[in-house]
């Protein structure tokens, strides 16, 4: 890692962004496959999110899991900070970083756990279903993209075909969560965008490293509290589970899909996550022991042919 302060290197990056485009400049179609491996990494770490959050509810209550995966999370990240000497971000940079943390490192989890007590994993998929479109709104607001009508059709056909499938998994039936599910979708939306914009001048895994570290004052003294008050149950679940969340979703996820949002746009990365609710299906069904209706190849194939559109038309 550089010496210098690499927040405020414009080549922090591999892949050149064309100004104000949020998508990689042209003659970087290597660089660009790269970035959709990389977002599509992402995806499938985030998959795994709500079954291994439902493998540490078994052993954790909802405020100490999410407070202790922030911690553990912040660890590997601060380590890797420090050992390579990365400079503190540029203050231009501490909003930016605030919005992740809060919305990413915080909001989405809590409010997605708190939902896990109550609602399935299949249900709670929702909020993934939802969130590409969310995202891409939300890019077009704070960093000017302008993805074209094609593009709205298609993404808007993926994420109907989503919640169609998800509800239609769940009965249909409205959960006391959906509160919960509803708000992280909002506050999810507006740190993937703010992080996706961040990692176009500083690496993607500073960009969550810090946003992480950021949480320390406040997620160790909650997970102090939170521990002394809920009951532990250390089982081989809970433990896996909240290993997981901690170092693949917490951390290594968010690290390859913030490269993958950098490299090829905000909205065209965050239509790869109209796949997750499936994968996360089929996760529940081998780890949960959920059943999936016949009706899933369809959905995928939909899905799949939707995303095909949005990663060629021009956003």
């Amino acid at each position: 890692m550089r010496a210098q302060d690499s927040a405020t290197a414009q080549t922090a990056i591999a892949v050149p962004v064309a100004p104000g485009s949020g998508r990689p400049a042209t003659g970087r179609g290597s660089a660009a496959r790269a970035g959709t491996l990389q977002a599509a990494l992402g995806v499938t770490a985030f998959s795994l999110t709500f079954p291994a959050t439902a493998w540490g509810l078994e052993g954790f209550g909802p405020w100490s899991l999410v407070a202790v995966r922030t911690v553990l999370a912040a660890v590997i990240a601060g380590g890797c900070l420090l050992a390579l000497r990365v400079p503190f971000p540029g203050r231009r940079h501490w909003v930016g970083l605030a919005v992740v943390a809060a919305g990413v490192v915080l909001g989405f989890p809590l409010l997605t756990t708190l939902a896990l007590q109550t609602s399935t994993t299949a249900h709670a998929a929702v909020v993934v279903g939802l969130l590409p479109l969310t995202t891409a709104l939300f890019s077009a607001l704070r960093v000017g993209t302008r993805p074209s009508r094609t593009f709205w059709v298609a993404a808007s056909a993926g994420a109907a075909v989503v919640i169609a499938f998800t509800v239609q998994q769940s009965g249909g039936a409205l959960t006391s969560a959906d509160t919960y599910l509803f708000a992280a979708l909002l506050v999810c939306a507006a740190g993937y965008t703010e992080g996706g914009r961040l990692a176009r001048v500083m690496p993607g895994w500073q960009v969550i490293g810090w946003a992480l570290v950021l949480c320390l004052p406040v997620t160790v003294p909650v997970a102090a509290i939170a521990l002394s008050y809920e009951p532990v149950q250390l089982t081989a679940h809970s433990v896996t589970g909240l290993l997981w969340v901690a170092a693949g979703s917490q951390f290594v996820g968010l690290v390859v899909w913030y490269r993958g949002m950098a490299a090829i746009g905000i909205p065209k990365a965050s239509q790869l996550q109209l796949a997750q609710p499936l994968l996360t299906l089929v996760w529940s069904v081998l780890l949960l022991g959920e059943h999936l209706t016949p009706a899933a190849p369809l959905t995928a194939a939909a899905v799949l042919v939707c995303i095909a559109v949005t990663q060629r038309a021009r956003g």
